[in-house]
């Protein structure tokens, strides 16, 4: 059995898919509700117009008394198959592969990465590292009553990401290293590289990243994190960034 995949990797490998589709996502829902019925099996988001999602799953929920996460599939509430079928196979996932977080059926926020005290924060690294497993990248985190938050990964034909458009990858990836806490640099570049068809060559202190009308170099310092990139975007609006 191979058990050199960890849970940080899982999170450096969705952090930029899953930011550029949380994105997309918001601008989809703007301001809305959301409302779901676990035994019947809906979940529908209600604003300028209703979207009811074709598919969703709920992973599991973060609640602030006992200060921990519990999968789905070990919620002694019980609940239909299908909506629990996701983080079953996460479970078995995380067996698989010797990576705790996911094999337990409940998680202690202190034993997360950071050792968040939120509920939110800690759903967050739960369903980001289920987005690498699943494949799965458009997620909603809602509040479940008394402080506890509940994961779901939804799924509908707007929630699915528009092809690449130079100046939004750059803004993602900008946000992602103000924003997120990645533990690999070079690992995350590649995977986003990898899942969003563009190619990426890796060199001592950079990776070059090219995609549709637009090329970018990131360089890398002596601790082998991001010190900088420079974008050429050949869009209309073509210039240079860097952060």
């Amino acid at each position: 059995m191979q058990n050199s995949l960890t849970f940080a990797n899982l999170l450096d490998d969705a952090a930029l898919l899953s930011l550029e589709h949380q994105l997309h996502l918001e601008e989809v829902l703007d301001e809305h509700s959301w409302h779901v019925d676990l035994q019947q099996q809906r979940f529908e988001f209600t604003g300028a117009r209703t979207i009811t999602c074709t598919t969703f799953h709920l992973l599991g929920s973060a609640a602030p008394g006992p200060g921990s996460w519990l999968w789905a599939w070990a919620n002694p509430s019980g609940f239909p198959d299908p909506v629990v079928a996701a983080s079953t196979t996460l479970r078995d996932f995380g067996r698989q592969h010797g990576i705790a977080e996911l094999a337990s059926a409940e998680v202690p926020f202190s034993a997360l990465p950071g050792s968040p005290s939120e509920p939110h924060l800690a759903a967050g690294l739960m369903t980001e590292a289920a987005k690498a497993v699943t494949g799965l990248w458009t997620s909603y985190n809602g509040d479940a009553g008394g402080g506890t938050r509940a994961a779901f990964l939804v799924e509908h034909p707007d929630f699915r990401l528009p092809p690449p458009e130079p100046a939004r990858v750059m803004r993602v990836i900008q946000q992602a290293l103000l924003g997120l806490t990645l533990t690999d640099h070079r690992r995350v570049l590649h995977g986003y590289a990898a899942r969003r068809g563009f190619q990426a060559d890796s060199e001592a202190h950079r990776i070059r990243l090219r995609g549709p009308g637009f090329e970018a170099v990131a360089e890398f310092d002596q601790d082998d994190r991001i010190s900088g990139i420079k974008a050429d975007l050949s869009s209309p609006d073509a210039g240079h960034a860097r952060s």
